[in-house]
């Protein structure tokens, strides 16, 4: 049996005992390591580390605790407010307001998960008050929150950048775009659902509850001023930026609003490196089984075999979706970029396409990918929050996904849609 087949035998063996995906990789680069490769065994464990060794990588623990930080805190519900004034009395207003404010807080978070519990707990029941069916706030607010995976932070362009060597500065700004044009997608759909649904508007806000919104928000709305302004105009690299951003949620959140105490703060600390322990051993694990896939020239295999070699740039890109897509329905999306992303850059770099529109593309499809089903992750923590049963809460996803994948291909065709702001900051 040769390479390929045995570790592809041992993760699927593994996957269906239950075990969780860092298991399934790390077994499948040991046998491979012991049984295959001619090699000490010793680089097995200096590939785990040179994977968690990236300076970039510091900013992943970084950005968890500050959205940990402003999760507890009152920054979503004041971005809440902000976008109910300005938009609420347009026809499906609140819609409109829910995937606003998802955007709005994925620029402070970065996080899809994070957004579906901030944005998920005050916002569906007032979107069931006001008559929307169930299924379509849920799929709103599950859909909404990708967008937060694009607008920086993110953390799957930092994993991604680390992995294919990208600038992460770039990635960040390439996010923008494409994030504001699913937030205008959704928008016209949201305001087409309200006029068939008849669901009525609420009374105009004046400006001076406008001005009154804008004030209490205003702290919140500096939080992406600072990220994306820090990056773009050069004052701070992706990492500092991550350091910045904790100061500011810390004192956002215990020193502005008085939302979170100084004790609590050890609290949500222990919270940020659980999560960030789970996802170094992912990426420690994900880079030796990148390099045991490189040894065994699977990534050729898989292109060869897909007829890629020589492809135009067209064809190639929709591969790339087509594969992070389907692979993010099934398994964790930082996995998915840790694997995938190995096998297709050095077609990427061969075929001259830009790495910053391919990781765009990439991170786009790893959202759409959490909220589709059988099993993206948005989806279970959707489940958790809303204490609805799965059919229910994927019953009126179709729709957003449709929206998703066609902003994908606008991408592919119009590429400067993610491409101006990074050329504008940095080429």
């Amino acid at each position: 049996m040769d390479l390929g087949t045995t570790i592809l035998l041992v993760m699927l063996g593994l996957l269906v005992l239950g075990f969780p995906m860092m298991v399934p990789l790390a077994t499948a680069s040991v046998v491979a390591f012991l049984f295959y490769m001619p090699i000490p065994e010793r680089i097995l464990i200096q590939q785990m580390v040179t994977g968690i060794s990236p300076v970039a990588l510091i900013a992943v623990p970084m950005f968890i605790f500050a959205a940990d930080i402003v999760t507890k805190g009152h920054t979503a519900n004041r971005l809440i407010d902000l976008a109910m004034t300005f938009v609420g009395h347009v026809r499906g207003g609140l819609a409109v307001t829910t995937a606003l404010g998802c955007t709005m807080f994925g620029a402070v978070s970065g996080s899809t998960q994070a957004t579906v519990v901030a944005m998920g707990g005050p916002l569906r029941p007032k979107m069931l008050k006001a008559g929307y069916e169930d299924k379509f706030a849920m799929a709103l607010i599950i859909n909404a929150s990708d967008i937060a995976f694009l607008i920086p932070p993110s953390i799957g362009m930092i994993v991604f950048g680390v992995v294919g060597k990208v600038s992460i500065g770039e990635l960040f700004l390439a996010g923008i775009g494409p994030g504001i044009l699913i937030l205008i997608m959704f928008s016209l759909y949201c305001m087409y659902y309200a006029k068939k649904n008849d669901i009525p508007t609420i009374p105009r806000m004046t400006w001076a509850e406008r001005g009154k919104a804008v004030i209490n928000a205003g702290p919140a709305i500096m939080f992406p001023v600072l990220i994306v302004g820090g990056i773009y105009l050069g004052w701070v690299s992706p990492t500092e930026v991550a350091a910045v951003a904790v100061v500011y949620a810390i004192i956002l959140e215990v020193l502005i609003f008085k939302s979170v105490k100084w004790s609590e703060l050890l609290a949500i600390a222990r919270s940020t490196g659980l999560i960030t322990a789970v996802v170094f051993i992912l990426v420690g694990a994900g880079t030796t089984f990148s390099f045991v896939i490189s040894f065994a020239q699977i990534p050729q295999h898989v292109i060869g075999a897909l007829g890629l070699e020589g492809a135009n740039s067209y064809v190639i890109l929709a591969a790339i979706c087509i594969a992070f897509f389907i692979g993010c329905m099934f398994v964790d999306p930082i996995v998915v970029i840790l694997v995938l992303t190995p096998i297709f850059m050095p077609l990427v770099n061969a075929a001259g396409l830009d790495p910053v529109l391919v990781g765009t593309l990439v991170t786009l499809q790893v959202a759409i990918g959490s909220a589709t089903p059988p099993f993206g992750c948005d989806i279970f923590t959707a489940i958790a929050i809303f204490r609805r049963p799965y059919a229910e809460v994927i019953s009126g996803t179709p729709p957003f996904i449709i929206m998703l994948l066609l902003a994908a291909v606008i991408l592919i065709f119009v590429p400067q849609i993610a491409l101006f702001l990074p050329e504008l900051a940095f080429r």
